[in-house]
């Protein structure tokens, strides 16, 4: 029982055969491989392995089925073992039923049936679906404990990081018998409240989000004091960077201060991304991500918050908030852009309780059976609203502006209108927002102020503006009024090069007004937001620190 299992169910011998074969042929020495010719049969396999402390890595499972599909099969698999990686094996025909698999269990991948050779068409995926599940093991939930309230946002900040960082937690409510007995046996008090409580049995009251970082095992100290390229920011074009440094040898460091993944990793499901035709989820494409890029050695710092930048010669040297410094040879600066406050009466005392910023995936299950509202017109509040809608009695869209198609993709306003509990408002804006302790209540103006409606809400979730995270930055490298950094072609003005720039050329096409300072993502000015195009200018950024270090 030493090595993990890859378990495998089809009813169809001959098929169930060659995918056992072929299994293996390549993971034999280091996994077991379990074949099942019903699902039945395998739900009783994976009962033995879990009595007998075994472990599995991957179940596959062929969708069509007499008596239990595929999915239905594993529905239940995962309640025996929640951590494996679950795979559908399916006929063309029924690639329909594959993304509905998606939805319903998180399936990770799905095979096309045939999968010959599978050197191309098996081997890669079961590779990129054995490496996630190595990543996380065989880690319960109750790892890490939170006990808190419902209704505060120390509490929800803390669910929220662990949760968007992916790492396991089990979360007990302050006022239930069994987050009573932990508050007890840690002799912590209401004044501890949240309490996190490590796998090893430390407890940290009300502990930063570094602190809870440390607890879990996060990065967050460097490995070295100067560095060939250092990021500022893990979200999709800060990612890009990382993988495509680290890959070409270039001593990486990645430094984020919140969550990998940035917006795109709150996004409950990216389906124009280019490759996934089934669409994924933003939490696996950064988990993906993160990990291809420490696969190349790349560095991860987390909770580091950034704070200072400072020319040192040839050296571009940063500061932490916490007083610590690093340096390097080049700088991509990748921070992204945050959600703009909104602007309403209550809603700044109501935040975290009730009242969110980006999709708060966490808060899913709480609204169950619940009036959500979402504030925004753009493509994460679409995906915000079919998320809440599989939980939420109605989920309500308000639109400021007078329709979606010029901020949201078409596919998703497809969507939107497809699903019968969510309605569209448009020409709306949330005036206030009412509620004793936790949000219950939101005044809703609409056609320009002619008529003002007060309306029951159990939760709201705001999607707008974008602001960039730059005013650390200061007077060092040139930005727009808004903030966003301006890089390339917009530096020159009427052919003339930016002040003080020292090189006998002009700045590269995502260079900053200093040289080896790079920009890329949605902080950059006039960039394409979109989750695609900030992956490539990553990329393109780290061919462009290239031409940078070999001229220097």
């Amino acid at each position: 029982m030493g090595h993990p299992a890859i378990l495998t169910v089809d009813d169809d011998p001959s098929v169930s055969r060659a995918i056992a074969r072929d299994l293996r042929r390549k993971y034999g020495e280091q996994y077991r491989i379990v074949r099942a010719s019903s699902a039945a049969e395998a739900l009783d396999a994976l009962k033995e392995l879990k009595l007998r402390g075994g472990r599995v890595a991957v179940m596959l499972a062929d969708y069509r089925m007499p008596q239990m599909n595929g999915i239905e099969f594993l529905e239940q698999g995962m309640d025996l073992f929640p951590n494996a990686r679950r795979a559908l094996l399916t006929a063309y025909a029924d690639t329909d039923a594959a993304i509905q698999a998606i939805n319903l269990v998180d399936v990770d991948h799905y095979l096309l049936k045939p999968w010959d050779p599978p050197e191309e068409k098996l081997y890669p995926v079961l590779d990129a679906l054995l490496d996630a599940w190595q990543a996380t093991g065989d880690r319960e939930i109750e790892d890490i404990r939170v006990v808190g309230h419902r209704w505060s946002e120390p509490s929800y900040q803390i669910r929220d990081f662990l949760a968007r960082n992916l790492v396991p937690y089990r979360w007990l409510a302050a006022d239930e018998p069994e987050g009573r007995r932990l508050l007890e046996a840690a002799d912590a008090g209401p004044e501890s409240i949240p309490l996190v409580v490590t796998a090893d049995g430390r407890a940290l009251a009300r502990p930063t989000t570094a602190a809870v970082a440390e607890a879990a095992g996060l990065p967050t100290t460097p490995g070295r004091d100067f560095y060939d390229l250092v990021i500022v920011g893990g979200g999709p074009a800060g990612l890009g960077a990382a993988v495509y440094g680290a890959s070409e040898g270039l001593k990486t460091l990645l430094v984020e201060r919140q969550a990998m993944g940035g917006q795109a990793g709150q996004s409950s499901r990216i389906e124009n991304y280019l490759g996934f035709p089934d669409g994924i989820s933003g939490v696996q494409l950064t988990d993906r991500a993160r990990r291809q890029a420490t696969k190349f050695e790349a560095e991860v710092l987390n909770t580091r918050e950034v704070t200072g930048l400072r020319l040192d010669g040839s050296a571009r040297t940063l500061t932490f908030a916490d007083g610590g410094e690093i340096s390097a040879h080049s700088i991509v600066l990748a921070t992204g852009v945050a959600y703009r406050p909104l602007p309403a009466d209550g809603i700044a005392r109501l935040t975290g309780s009730g009242v969110y910023y980006g999709s708060a995936s966490t808060e899913g299950p709480a609204c169950a059976g619940a009036d959500v509202y979402i504030v925004g017109g753009a493509n994460s509040a679409g995906q915000a609203a079919l998320f809440f809608s599989r939980y939420a009695k109605k989920v309500t869209l308000l639109v400021r502006g007078q329709s979606l198609e010029a901020s949201m993709s078409y596919y998703l306003i497809q969507q939107l209108a497809q699903t019968d509990n969510i309605e569209v408002r448009t020409n709306c804006e949330v005036l206030s927002a009412h509620g004793d302790g936790h949000l219950q209540a939101i005044t809703i103006c609409e056609n320009k102020g002619t008529l003002e409606t007060t309306v029951e809400c159990g939760a709201l979730f705001i999607f707008i503006g974008a602001e960039p995270r730059t005013d650390w930055l200061g007077t060092t490298v040139a930005r727009d009024e808004k903030g966003f950094v301006y890089t390339g072609p917009d530096l020159l003005a009427n052919g003339s090069r930016p002040k003080g720039w020292d090189r006998d050329r002009d700045p590269f096409y995502l260079e900053c007004s200093v040289p080896g300072i790079f920009a890329a993502g949605d902080v950059r000015a006039n960039s394409v937001k979109r989750v695609a195009s900030a992956v490539g200018e990553g990329a393109m950024a780290v061919t462009l620190v290239h031409r940078y270090l070999e001229a220097q």
